[in-house]
């Protein structure tokens, strides 16, 4: 009896999909380009000459190539460019490492058996992240506990988010008992546990839940405009939003401004300050990006 070719049958197989394999790859590029478009588009107006921008000249790149918008928008004091991102990189590295502390130390308390009543406490974090109390009581109790107007409104509130309390808990639940055993018998007690074994051993989760942090707190934008009136504590986002969606009629980013021979339009201004507030996180991702898969799949797999 003759045997199946099978090879051959692959063969046509592998022929069949390599048109649709090309095909897709194409798709999948335009698809790329027309995300990231925007940003290139955004990079490029930011450092050209505004006669340029204002004839409709500059698409991929560049067109007469300065950085005399970054330089104007630094030396101006007025729209706080320079103390809104000092502002945003103080909420953002303060906030990230209390936020990551915090979480992981109650990850690791409501990780343990003996711990009495910790089922209970874990429905009542699931609860308060189900049903907000709203926007008003929020306020209230924001404003009652003096946060208004008050860096702390940007790490407080935020430092532990449910979500990632249950990824690091999750995480924690696949590292063996026997660690912790061995530790005590050692004499050594929860705090060295938690700081000297299970924390460096954390290393994918940790990161995994820093850039989500890191993200929202960078991002955040909500808060800052409900509860900073004091623009000296106005992050970046809420003083791009300021420039673009309410700019001040008599700011000098509403008329076309000359420096050094170079025409700087409000685009080239609005465009160098979008910049500004999307460079630094996307500078984190390469760094964090091979721990986010590893810490997400490792803390999946127990509930």
């Amino acid at each position: 009896m003759r045997k199946p070719d099978f090879s051959r049958r692959r063969q046509t197989v592998k022929n069949k999909l390599q048109p649709f394999d090309a095909i897709n790859n194409v798709l999948l590029l335009l698809l790329s380009f027309v995300c990231v478009y925007p940003f290139i588009n955004i990079a490029a107006v930011s450092v050209s000459d505004g006669v340029q921008v204002m004839s409709g000249k500059v698409y991929l790149l560049p067109q007469g190539l300065n950085l005399e918008t970054f330089k104007y928008i630094f030396s101006t004091p007025r729209m706080g460019i320079t103390q809104g991102m000092f502002n945003s990189l103080f909420y953002t590295v303060v906030g990230t490492v209390f936020a990551v502390c915090l979480t992981f130390a109650t990850a690791y308390a409501l990780s343990k058996k003996r711990v009495k009543g910790r089922y209970a406490i874990m429905m009542l974090f699931l609860i308060a992240w189900i049903f907000d109390a709203g926007l008003i009581p929020n306020y209230l109790i924001n404003q009652k506990l003096g946060l208004v107007d008050s860096r702390w409104i940007m790490i407080l509130p935020g430092a532990i988010s449910t979500f990632l309390l249950i990824v690091t808990r999750s995480f924690l639940d696949t590292l063996p008992y026997e660690l912790e055993e061995s530790a005590f018998i050692d004499g050594a007690n929860d705090l060295q546990i938690m700081g000297k074994i299970y924390f460096p051993l954390s290393t994918p989760v940790l990161a995994t839940i820093s850039v989500f942090y890191a993200v929202n707190i960078w991002n955040s934008f909500l808060t800052p405009m409900i509860y900073l009136r004091d623009k000296a504590l106005h992050p970046i986002q809420l003083i791009l939003y300021n420039l673009v969606i309410r700019p001040d009629p008599g700011s000098t980013t509403m008329e076309n401004v000359i420096s050094d021979g170079y025409t700087l339009l409000p685009k080239n201004i609005e465009a160098a300050v979008i910049v500004l507030a999307i460079f630094p996180i996307l500078l984190v991702y390469p760094f964090a990006q091979r721990y986010f898969t590893q810490g997400m799949l490792l803390g999946s797999l127990k509930g």
